[in-house]
Formats: structure tokens, C-alpha cells, sequence
């Protein structure tokens, strides 16, 4: 091992610059052999904004949504490293091991170690790993050839960085030195850099003055404005978003002075409990952008999903509609895929656009880009509004899906088949929640699911998949990935689920 480095100190950037050369050959390996031996340390820390991420029920157990990387293990030569803040229960560990198609248990399990910091604090994963010298001597000790080996996480920090120094291996994500491009106010940048149309506004905006500017002279700019949104630079989820209405304002030289009075008293936030003065100071903190609402008569939220791999190569994995939630409709809630057939090929071009300018920057790893899209005649025009440099909402379960088929994606027709050719469609939430689901655990869940034939089918390759078990007792939240052979097919699947698990909570 070798001896620790200041983290953030250009000796700690000069190891991780070449523990990264690692990353393309190792991947050259695998696509040529997936049966080539490897160990994957799965980290799935959320390191972010810590007031941010306590605006989401139950966030701790969202380490969890990334157990679907468990499904590495049908590589027979693939170890894997899972490391959470909490202990997982066995009931959830065993729930996704049998799902693993043509895998033994036991295989798979001899092939798992499962480790974890018995810490329930606010404190990111990676902090806590970091601040165990025993544990991460224990996740060294579990990896048999460190160059075949890589550490994923849930979005790449300087702790990360950090970490993958320490351990001495490579992290397959995003350079933490890039992380400003995925920021509200970097993506605005990126989109133009790209030539993909975004709404009009104002980045790298620093305070409640220049928030109050921005909202003045989008208004004169744009007269019939009816709306603006006010976003958090590094908020998560949508709930770092706020609205400002228009209604009232008068013209001319009276604008400033009543926007100025307003601000204050008609701004709404997504997130519950949030107000103007604890707002304003998270701003300066952080910073953030205001933009144009975009109206329409029909208004959707579409997503992309693209990847850039250790050999450089970017591509469109998978397209979206997301569901949304919270007061305007910011909050994300889960998606629906693929996309509509209507505009997935716009959603993919602009993801190939945005896919390259990444690409250029040195950016790896998976992103998503989400749009507002609103219907205009027969067709429908797409403002970009948010890259998201991480593994999000939509990466577990289209990960789920490819996991459990084995079918490909066609960017071009934006449909997915499984080998013999069916098409597979799925609706995904992270928010099945009711207070009556609160005192289930992990085994009532599976014996409701087992009893009522909630699971996946693998010989039809249709089924209801659950995530985020662990926040069931405690918070009455679930998560879910029902797939289907149609768009009606996995909704029915959703709503079967829903029916189940509301009248098994009553009983």
C-alpha cells in the first residue's frame, strides 16, 4: 500500500491521473472476454449537498438503489464490493441474488462481500469509509488483483478521488475537476457550447440581488412571462427549486420595486418547509441560475441517458419521460421508459451533441440530460434544462432491466428488445409511499410480493422489481421497476403493486 497523500494535493492528483490509464485497457479486457476476471467496489455514496439531500424522505436508504449492481455478479469471474453506511438485511441482500438468472445463490454470494460503517450520520458514505482505516483495510484485503479492479460510486467527489487513491484503484466516473459541468449553471454553459436550445436566463447567479435582477429583466425581455424558476446550483431532485409568479406585475419603471417587495412573499419552493430568508442564504452558498418557465398546453419532462466509457466512446443508452411531482411539478418521482416515440430521436440528438462536448472536456461515466418539452402543433419543441454528471434517477432501473433481459437498446428507433425480440417497457418510481406501509419489513414485503405474484417472470420477462426495501418500516417508502411487454402492460403492473400493497397495509 501505498503511504497516504494530502487529499486534494497534487501528488493525490498525479496517482489518480495514473490509476485512471487503468480504466481503458481494463475495459478493452472485459468487452472481449466478459468472463475475464475483475472486482467491482461499489461505494454508492451520496455525496452532496447535505441540507439538500435531508429535503428527501428516507435519503439514507438511497444508498440502496444502487444493490442493482449486484447483478455483476452473473459474471462468474466478477467480485463485488458493496459497502452502505448501514447494514443491508440479509431478506434484501437474498431478494436480489435470486434474481440473477442461470447463477447459483451460493455461487454469487461466495463471489459478495458486503461491508459497512454502522453509521446512520449525515456524513457522506465516502467520509465515513475514509474515516476507518480497518475498513478500508478490509475492502483491500477483498480484492484479489487491484489492476482488474474499479471503484463506482453514485456521483464523483474529491472524496472519491480520495478513496480510489487509497485503495489504489481506479474510479470509473467523472473527474471530480469537471463537476462544475454538471451544475445548473455549468449545464446552461455546456447546452450553448453544444448548440442544444435551453430557456432564457441567467447563470452563476451569486445572491438574492442578482436573483431579483435576473427576474426583473426576463420580465422586460419577455413581457407575456408568466413565470420564472428559481434553481439551487447543486440541488438534487428538484427540490432545490423555487417558482415566481408574475401575476399582478406592473410595467415600466414600477417592475424592480415590486419584483423587489415580492420576491420574498410569493416565491414557492418545491422543497416542504423551505423559506425566502434560509433560501437566499443557501444561494449565496451555493449559487444557482433563474430561467423562463416554458408554457404549453402539454408539457412534458423527457430525459436522455448517455454514457462515455473508459475507451472514449459516448453514446445514448437509453431515453425517458420522467414523473414528476411537489407543488409546480419539479420534484422527480420516477420515469417511464422508453420515451415517447413522438421525440426520442430529438432527446437522442441533443444527447449525442451534449455527449461530445463532454467527451472533449474528459468527462466519463454516466450523465442524463433532462428537457421541458411542450407540444407545438403537430410536433414538439425541447429546452434543454440540467445535466446530471452522476448515476440518477433513471440509471437503476434501466441497469435492472439490462441486468435481468440481456436485450439492447436501438438508439435510432429508441425501442428495446430482449434476444428473441420483445420489446420490454417499464414505469419506475423511487416513491411508492403511503404512512400505512410504515412497519413492514423486508420479509412481510417479500411474503406480500410471493403471495400476490408480485415478482419478475424470467421466462416472460415481465414482473415488479422493488428497490429501496430499506426505507419501508421506518418511512413507508418503496420503490419499484415494473416491465412490460407495452406501456399499458408495466403501468398495470404499477398499479396492480399499488393495489396489493395498500390493502396488505390495512389489513
Amino acid at each position: 500500500m501505498e503511504q497516504a497523500t494530502e487529499p486534494g494535493s497534487g501528488e493525490e492528483l498525479r496517482r489518480f491521473a495514473r490509476l485512471q490509464e487503468r480504466l481503458e485497457p481494463l475495459a478493452r479486457k472485459l468487452a472481449a472476454d466478459p468472463r475475464a476476471p475483475q472486482t467491482v467496489v461499489v461505494v454508492p455514496s451520496l455525496s452532496l449537498d447535505s441540507e439538500e439531500l435531508a429535503k428527501i424522505s428516507g435519503v439514507h436508504h438511497y444508498e440502496e438503489r444502487l444493490l442493482c449492481m449486484l447483478m455483476l455478479l452473473r459474471r462468474p469471474r466478477t467480485n463485488v464490493i458493496f459497502v452502505t453506511s448501514q447494514h443491508v438485511a440479509t431478506a434484501v441482500i437474498d431478494y436480489y441474488l435470486h434474481l440473477l438468472p442461470g447463477v447459483p445463490l451460493r455461487h454469487a454470494r461466495s463471489r459478495l462481500t458486503l461491508l459497512s460503517c454502522h453509521d446512520a450520520s449525515d456524513v457522506p458514505l465516502t467520509q465515513k469509509i475514509l474515516d476507518r482505516p480497518r475498513l478500508m483495510d478490509r475492502i483491500r484485503e477483498a480484492i484479489p488483483d487491484p489492476h482488474s479492479a474499479h471503484v463506482t460510486c453514485f456521483n464523483s467527489t474529491g472524496l472519491e478521488r480520495t478513496l480510489a487513491v487509497q485503495l489504489g484503484i481506479p474510479l470509473y466516473g467523472n473527474d471530480p475537476a469537471l463537476n462544475s459541468l454538471g451544475t445548473k449553471s455549468g449545464s446552461r454553459q455546456l447546452f450553448r457550447e453544444a448548440g442544444v436550445p435551453l430557456p432564457d436566463g441567467f447563470e452563476n447567479l451569486r445572491d438574492g440581488d442578482d436573483i431579483h435582477e435576473a427576474v426583473v429583466e426576463l420580465k422586460r425581455r419577455d413581457p407575456t412571462l408568466g413565470r420564472v424558476a428559481i434553481k439551487l446550483d447543486e440541488g438534487f431532485s428538484g427540490e432545490g427549486n423555487a417558482v415566481f409568479s408574475y401575476d399582478g406585475a406592473p410595467g415600466g419603471k414600477d417592475l424592480a420595486g415590486w419584483v423587489g417587495k415580492e420576491l420574498p412573499r410569493r416565491t414557492r419552493f418545491e422543497a416542504n418547509g423551505e423559506s425566502w430568508e434560509h433560501y437566499e442564504g443557501k444561494f449565496r452558498e451555493m449559487g444557482g441560475i433563474v430561467e423562463c418557465w416554458m408554457e404549453g398546453d402539454e408539457v412534458r419532462s423527457p430525459s436522455v441517458q448517455c454514457r462515455i466509457n473508459p475507451i472514449g466512446e459516448a453514446s445514448v443508452v437509453s431515453t425517458h419521460d420522467q414523473v414528476l411531482g411537489g407543488p409546480s411539478g419539479q420534484i422527480f418521482l420516477g420515469s417511464t421508459f422508453p420515451a415517447d416515440e413522438a421525440y426520442c430521436r430529438d432527446l437522442k440528438e441533443a444527447g449525442e451533441k451534449v455527449g461530445e462536448v463532454l467527451k472533449k472536456r474528459g468527462a466519463m461515466g454516466r450523465f442524463a440530460i433532462d428537457f421541458i418539452s411542450m407540444r407545438r402543433g403537430d410536433g414538439w419543441e425541447h429546452a434543454a434544462i440540467e445535466i446530471n454528471l452522476r448515476k440518477g434517477g433513471t440509471t437503476h432501473p434501466y441497469l435492472i432491466l439490462r441486468f435481468l433481459t440481456d436485450g439492447v437498446y436501438d438508439p435510432e428507433s429508441g425501442t428495446y428488445c430482449t434476444p428473441s425480440a420483445r420489446p420490454c417497457y417499464y414505469y419506475a418510481s423511487d416513491n411508492l409511499q403511503s404512512p400505512h406501509y410504515k412497519g413492514l419489513t423486508p420479509d412481510d414485503l417479500i411474503d406480500i410480493a410471493v403471495n400476490n405474484g408480485l415478482h419478475f417472470d424470467s421466462a416472460s420477462q415481465q414482473g415488479v422489481i422493488f428497490h429501496l426495501i430499506g426505507a419501508l418500516s421506518q418511512y413507508g417508502k418503496l420503490g419499484t421497476v415494473c416491465i412490460g411487454d407495452s406501456h399499458e402492460k408495466a403501468l398495470q403492473f404499477y398499479k396492480d403493486t399499488v393495489k396489493v400493497l395498500d390493502r396488505e397495509s390495512r389489513r
